[in-house]
């Protein structure tokens, strides 16, 4: 009886030292102020990086070679997680920082580049990231692309806002406002080539896979002159581009409820 109850002792502590190590790992030498949290039933790290809010997800098991998808704008449960969760129980990260108001600028990629370096360097994750753009979370995912296309495995853009000008806050009171993140004047903006689909070339001639999905009735960001532009811009060009349309699908309903094709392209076609 003795022997019994000193083997379950062993085992118990030895249980506790093993989630001790575990979650020591998680946040050791990683930077002071690191939280953690749950999200989906996984290990959720919020800490801060060049002054902002930053988040990683990790797996419950990392899969070989510590792949990482990257939600470029919009993160958590209203703008369609599924293809992050389903990329998660296969054993990548999600990440994401806020850069948001600062519209896809160089302000913002810079920001995106501190994290970058962070991550791949402190967590040891990919060199290779599949980015998703959401909404105008389009023009940070892409722009991304466009300056380092050695970094991306392969781009998911969802209702992705691809041109300033299409953009809903295109000549309202917000415009200045991108005008100045992008450091032009208002007239400037106009005749600049800043936006996505100014700079495919950088990403064709470095073969990133695309798959865009798009309602055909959103109203905010129109289907006609952002991913169809860039579906045949990136098809003339020899790129490798899937679209998937959904009818009647506004703009706010990201993502497909089974997210199966999304995955499956990004596991078939993401270059590492």
């Amino acid at each position: 009886m003795m022997m019994r109850i000193r083997l379950y002792s062993l085992s118990v502590l030895f249980g506790l030292s093993l989630a001790l190590t575990m979650t020591s790992r998680s946040t050791t030498n990683h930077g002071p102020g690191m939280t953690q949290s749950e999200w989906h039933g996984y290990e959720r790290l919020d800490f801060v990086v060049d002054g902002q809010p930053a988040t990683l997800i990790v797996p419950h098991e990392a899969a070989p070679g510590n792949p990482w998808v990257w939600r470029a704008e919009w993160f958590g449960d209203r703008h369609g997680p599924q293809v992050s969760l389903a990329l998660l129980e296969k054993g990548w990260h999600l990440a994401y920082i806020n850069a948001s108001d600062r519209y896809g600028s160089p302000a913002s990629i810079a920001i995106f580049d501190t994290y970058y370096q962070k991550l791949t360097k402190d967590f040891e994750l990919s060199s290779k990231i599949v980015m998703e753009g959401f909404s105008r979370g389009g023009l940070y995912a892409f722009n991304f692309a466009a300056d380092y296309p050695d970094r991306i495995a392969a781009l998911y853009l969802d209702a992705p806002a691809l041109d300033l000008k299409s953009w809903p806050g295109y000549q309202t009171s917000r415009w200045e406002d991108v005008a100045t993140n992008y450091g032009l004047t208002v007239e400037e903006l106009e005749t600049a080539k800043v936006s996505p689909l100014d700079r495919i070339e950088p990403v064709l001639k470095a073969g990133i896979p695309i798959i865009g999905v798009s309602g055909d009735a959103d109203k905010s960001v129109n289907l006609e002159a952002n991913l169809w532009v860039l579906e045949k811009r990136y098809r003339e060009g020899g790129g490798t581009i899937e679209v998937i349309i959904k009818p009647g699908g506004g703009h706010d309903s990201h993502s497909l409820p089974d997210p199966t094709p999304i995955v499956e392209f990004i596991l078939k076609h993401a270059r590492y």
